[in-house]
């Protein structure tokens, strides 16, 4: 159970990782990219194969952001004067291409055959007891900030409805929920940091360029270049009238944002420990959305509740649906991703903005 509930820790952080690129993009500058999956297979290629040939972890993680972010600048630079429309189909072109060149370029990639054997980040490591009561002071402190954030949240929430003579009962299940499934892997992260295993410094070590990350954006956000973004967003007649470079602002984004996932591929790439092309696939792309969309656009905070109401209804499924449902496998997939799909479409009737968004930040479908 324990060792369960730290695979769920760093799927939910990759995820959360990957998608708040995708919100930086979408949610804060309205770039429609269904491609965002090519990002994720750059940085996991470029980082596994320059540690692979002797390249520290750390510098080949920060090459394979920046390969990542290159990339960004390229298929920004053809990309970004097309339509909106022009621009969800073209991205996801450039994910395929960047599939099949990874599929096929054996000599470089391997091919079919995959990468494994790279190194991995702390898994020599044999901390002794004072490093690993470190390691859970350091879960402590970012769980406290977690729940510090989520109490926030509610208190807004609760406010506003207060005011609006209203009782906010979905957020309070929220935060229930929310609180619950941290204390739950709260407890497993410190068992298993205590224990110490190669998953747990990895989920710890996640969870720091998680928390990194999202501090970081939330400053860009609620910086001049934040405000820019949203207006480009928003309509980009406006800041283009005030003499800001509406193109370089859309490059910036796209080529941060993927960094972003390149960052994300990485951890992926660790937590497999190999890497296949066909791990790469569109669907990845569309898992990010669905987490953006679930969360709200344009809410940072919006996107890891996403991922984690998407995480945790994939593992609620996994086992409580076989007990329920007479499916085999195949099909008892194939229901899970219609369930999903079908709740999207009642929460995008319902709730378009998503649980934290607003709807002004809803570009799609404009």
């Amino acid at each position: 159970m324990v060792n369960y509930l730290v695979f769920l820790a760093i799927s939910t952080g990759i995820s959360a990782l990957f998608s708040l690129g995708l919100n930086l993009q979408w949610g804060f500058t309205g770039l429609i990219n269904f491609g965002h999956v090519a990002f994720m297979t750059v940085g996991a290629y470029t980082t596994m194969m320059l540690s692979l040939n002797g390249t520290p972890i750390l510098l080949a993680v920060i090459l394979g952001a920046a390969v990542a972010a290159l990339l960004g600048l390229l298929m920004g630079l053809s990309t970004l004067r097309l339509r909106e429309d022009y621009l969800a189909i073209v991205t996801i072109g450039v994910a395929e291409i960047v599939r099949l060149v990874v599929l096929n370029e054996e000599w470089l990639t391997r091919g079919t055959f995959g990468v494994q054997g790279f190194p991995l980040p702390l898994a020599t490591w044999n901390p002794n007891l004072l490093m690993r009561l470190a390691m859970i002071g350091l879960l402590s402190a970012i769980a406290a900030v977690t729940a510090w954030s989520l109490w926030q949240w509610f208190s807004k929430i609760w406010q506003q409805a207060k005011a609006e003579g209203k009782t906010p009962i979905d957020s309070l299940v929220l935060l229930i929920f929310g609180l619950l499934l941290e204390i739950a892997i709260y407890i497993a992260g410190a068992i298993a940091l205590y224990h110490y295993t190669y998953k747990a410094g990895l989920m710890l070590l996640l969870l720091a360029v998680l928390a990194l990350v999202f501090w970081q954006l939330e400053r860009l956000a609620r910086s001049p270049w934040g405000r820019v973004l949203k207006s480009i967003r928003e309509d980009e007649e406006v800041p283009k009238a005030l003499g800001k470079n509406v193109f370089w602002y859309k490059l910036q984004s796209l080529m941060l944002g993927g960094a972003i996932a390149g960052i994300a591929g990485s951890f992926y790439a660790w937590q497999q420990t190999s890497v296949y092309p066909d791990d790469f696939i569109p669907l990845t792309t569309f898992e990010a959305w669905t987490i953006v969309v679930l969360g709200g656009a344009g809410n940072n905070v919006g996107t890891i509740l996403g991922a984690v109401l998407f995480w945790g209804y994939n593992t609620l499924t996994r086992f409580v649906l076989p007990e329920i449902l007479p499916f085999d496998d195949a099909r008892l997939g194939a229901f899970r991703i219609m369930v999903i799909g079908l709740l999207l479409i009642v929460l995008m009737m319902m709730r378009p903005q998503g649980i934290l968004g607003k709807k002004e930040e809803l570009t799609l479908g404009r």
